[in-house]
């Protein structure tokens, strides 16, 4: 079969997002599962229409990404467009939204939802599909049926990571200078784990997996790092020291064949990074640049009603440590709608007593599928998935909207106009531009989404 594989864009990014695009890891993977079909991957950073790229593939299968609920309307939308031009192509969601909440793809656009691991479930659904079988007896799907939606037999989680195929980079070859990191680029991602152990009530990684962490083995890590040509890698997994010791041997195999000349970034608790300072200092040697850190809040009443399960001194005595080794930290940041004028400064004085350079703000958000959302739907504003980016406050707001704005804004003013953060981004900015990984093109998009993420009135829009 011909199959189509979509990755969807949010609308001009805000905040993180203007700075910050990883390739379509999920479906490169899938796409490696399906060697016995004919399978394109259209990432709409480009600006092809669904009707060129129909025309152009014949595909008679589409299979789009859906794993954030900003994009549930952008799928539906596009879904609807690819019915109109072909009714007969069969349609299929997946990702993290997708598998929590198939019944926002109850669409006549839509054929079917693959919940959970789609690298496992996608195959099979396609060969059924090819040899005109029951798809009721394919696990993992929820099939939209003229009745309702049918929910197949659950399937379990894959045993061994180790068997997920490496992802298919060339559907990807055309937009690898897309996907970068602020002046870094081109950035692989490379995913190691799945799963978190932590129940933090904001997010939905542990109910998605089951509370279960699964690792890939050191080798099997390395081994795909050696075949990527990017020096910038970036690694997905939610919390990439969950495993203390086989991150250690990933280090220490880096070292061994000769990969600690690339860059490394990935993300990490704050708690283990104090509790094992000699693994930090071992992925140090091994080419770790930068780490992301939630920090989330800055007092312990906090981080208790987000049920982080850590603590300030944590966050605080692993950034000064990553510090005195030189390591770069990303410090994210949950603002509470609730904020007052105060709070905001408070937050800001908290920032630039620590010389935090690198800080990202988000708008606390109770995303479907979290324990928040099952907390707080009764308190949302609005239930248009547009403004579920974690930019937009979609709970009630104890300062007027435009105000709120306006210091969640005056945040990125004040703590990114700091000498010490502009030198090193000019240092940044120079090395990429004599490496020539740097375009005019992407300086312009950094460049705007910057001006955005500092405009107040961009985020009434």
């Amino acid at each position: 079969m011909r199959v189509l594989l979509i990755q969807p864009r949010p609308r001009d990014g805000l905040g993180f997002k203007s700075v910050f695009c990883t390739e379509p890891l999920g479906l490169e993977i899938v796409g490696a599962a399906l060697k016995e079909h004919q399978v394109s991957l259209w990432d709409m950073l480009d600006e092809t229409s669904p009707a060129n790229i129909m025309a152009a593939f014949r595909p008679q299968a589409v299979g789009l990404s859906c794993s954030f609920t900003v994009d549930v309307y952008t799928v539906l939308n596009i879904a609807q467009v690819i019915k109109e031009i072909t009714p007969a192509t069969f349609t299929f969601v997946g990702g993290h939204h997708a598998s929590l909440c198939p019944k926002d793809f109850f669409h006549p656009s839509i054929n079917a939802i693959v919940t959970g691991e789609g690298e496992t479930t996608t195959p099979e659904m396609l060969a059924a599909l090819e040899g005109n079988q029951d798809l009721t007896y394919v696990a993992g799907l929820v099939l939209n049926l003229p009745e309702g939606q049918f929910i197949t037999k659950n399937r379990a989680p894959l045993a061994k990571l180790d068997d997920v195929p490496l992802p298919d980079r060339l559907l990807t070859g055309d937009y690898q200078q897309k996907y970068y990191l602020g002046f870094r680029r081109p950035v692989a991602a490379v995913e190691t784990s799945r799963g978190c152990p932590y129940r933090c009530n904001f997010c939905s990684v542990w109910r998605f997996h089951q509370g279960k962490v699964r690792t890939m083995s050191p080798l099997r890590v390395v081994e795909e790092i050696s075949r990527l040509k990017a020096n910038e890698i970036f690694f997905t997994d939610d919390n990439f020291l969950a495993d203390i010791q086989r991150a250690g041997e990933i280090a220490h195999l880096i070292r061994k064949q000769g990969l600690h000349r690339k860059n490394y970034i990935f993300q990490a608790r704050s708690d283990t990074i104090v509790n094992h300072p000699d693994v930090i200092k071992q992925w140090k040697e091994a080419g770790l640049d930068h780490l992301f850190i939630g920090f989330e809040k800055i007092d312990e009443e906090g981080l208790k009603q987000v049920n982080k399960h850590n603590s300030v001194e944590n966050n605080e005595n692993a950034f000064k440590f990553l510090k005195s080794l030189g390591i770069g930290v990303y410090a994210s940041f949950i603002v509470d709608p609730g904020f007052t004028a105060k709070e905001f400064q408070k937050l800001l004085v908290y920032i630039k007593r620590l010389r935090i350079k690198q800080p990202y703000f988000s708008v606390l958000t109770p995303l479907p599928g979290t324990e928040l959302f099952s907390q707080l739907k009764s308190r949302l504003t609005t239930v248009n998935y547009e403004f579920f980016d974690l930019l937009h406050a979609v709970l009630p707001t104890n300062l007027p909207l435009q105000e709120f704005y306006h210091q969640f804004t005056n945040l990125y003013k004040q703590a990114y106009r700091k000498p010490g953060h502009l030198f090193g981004s000019m240092q940044i900015f120079f090395q990429k531009l004599l490496n020539r990984n740097l375009s005019f093109n992407h300086l312009s998009r950094l460049i705007y989404g910057a001006k955005q993420t500092i405009n107040w009135k961009a985020y009434l829009k």
